[in-house]
């Protein structure tokens, strides 16, 4: 099934590092990415969940695969070193909110020092021309206000997670401007961005306290879903939308890095309803077909934001990207792999590249640029 994009034609050959390709989100770039001939090199932890969208995309026979810690600097340099990516997507983090009270240094060390211990070893790789580092939308210093945050807004943080990944940003913010400064990229070749998405849903998410992955699991053995937080509204999306902008902004970057190396939001449509978790649970229910959720939400329990919204204006206008599902098509996207799984496992890999085709097609409807 060929594509025909501009990135099958950037990324075809090209060698492309990425950390934390076994968790959700990266095994979906890393399985686009092998379907358009990239070399992909990836380095994890380990295999995050049972099962796992990594084993069930067969992506150890499909890509070069690394088990190594982020925080160990000697064997992730090593690792870089040896392969000689020349562009680099970073993920590897410690994603959830919850684990990061139980665990707040380790989320910490992760999250920031992980970045650091990346860059270091960018800045002694010399095959290198683009590193693209993705953080989160809950990077900014969020006052839970009607209000869709921009790049230029102050960061924060909250909770553990969210200050981590407030201060990777600024952290990969120092390194840009110390070591890779655009206006200095004769020196050094270097192209350096960061990327905040929304909060992504699709299929093959299995990881525990997220939405999606605890609703497909009660569905799944008819049980109750138990929702902690109703009422929070989030920038939902599915998961290619950030990945298409990751891959449009990596094409851009390295044709002109000192116009486009900077920090960049890659949120969902913005004339989506505002909905809240209670709505999007209601909305998978009726796409499964059955189902029921419980309120099992708690005063004393450890804060969690109500109200998170994204604004992708600069990505629009400067990159050309914009988001290509509703939520309702997003919904509908997830819902379809997780009964295509249940169902027919053993053609879920098919399946899968038949939703980034379909995705890419109705880029090509919308005239978007990447798809051409």
């Amino acid at each position: 099934m060929t594509h025909n994009t501009l990135f099958d034609r950037f990324f075809h050959d090209k060698t492309v590092f990425v950390t934390g390709h076994t968790g959700f989100i990266g095994s979906w770039l890393s399985f686009w990415l092998s379907t358009i001939g990239a070399n992909v090199i990836g380095y994890s932890s380990g295999i995050p969940t049972n099962p796992s969208n990594f084993d069930i995309l067969d992506l150890k026979n499909k890509i070069k695969h690394y088990t190594g810690d982020i925080n160990d600097q000697e064997n992730l340099q090593s690792v870089i070193s040896q392969n000689k990516p020349e562009i680099i997507i970073h993920l590897a983090a410690q994603s959830l909110v919850t684990n990061s009270y139980e665990n707040p240094v380790n989320t910490i060390q992760t999250n920031v020092m992980g970045t650091v211990n990346l860059l270091e070893a960018i800045r002694h790789t010399s095959s290198v021309n683009v590193c693209v580092v993705m953080t989160s939308d809950k990077c900014y210093d969020n006052k839970e206000i009607n209000y869709a945050y921009k790049e230029t807004d102050p960061l924060g943080g909250h909770d553990p997670y969210s200050a981590s990944k407030g201060a990777a940003e600024i952290v990969t913010t120092s390194y840009r401007n110390s070591f890779f400064n655009p206006t200095k990229i004769h020196e050094h070749h270097v192209g350096l961005s960061t990327v905040r998405a929304g909060n992504v849903i699709g299929g093959g998410d299995w990881a525990k306290n997220r939405l999606v992955s605890d609703c497909v699991n009660a569905l799944s053995k008819n049980e109750s879903i138990l929702i902690r937080n109703p009422n929070a509204v989030r920038p939902w999306q599915h998961v290619l939308e950030p990945i298409s902008g990751i891959l449009c902004l990596i094409q851009k970057m390295w044709d002109d890095p000192i116009n486009y190396s900077q920090a960049w939001n890659f949120g969902p449509i913005t004339s989506n309803p505002i909905i809240p978790v209670s709505e999007l649970v209601s909305k998978i229910i009726s796409k499964w077909g059955t189902g029921h959720w419980s309120d099992i939400s708690n005063t004393t329990s450890q804060h969690e934001a109500h109200l998170l919204m994204l604004d992708s204006t600069k990505a629009n206008q400067h990159l050309k990207w914009n988001p290509i599902y509703s939520i309702d098509e997003a919904i509908t996207e997830t819902i379809n792999w997780y009964a295509e799984y249940f169902k027919h496992s053993h053609n879920i890999q098919d399946f899968t590249l038949k939703q980034i085709y379909d995705y890419i097609q109705k880029g090509k409807r919308l005239n978007l640029t990447w798809t051409q």
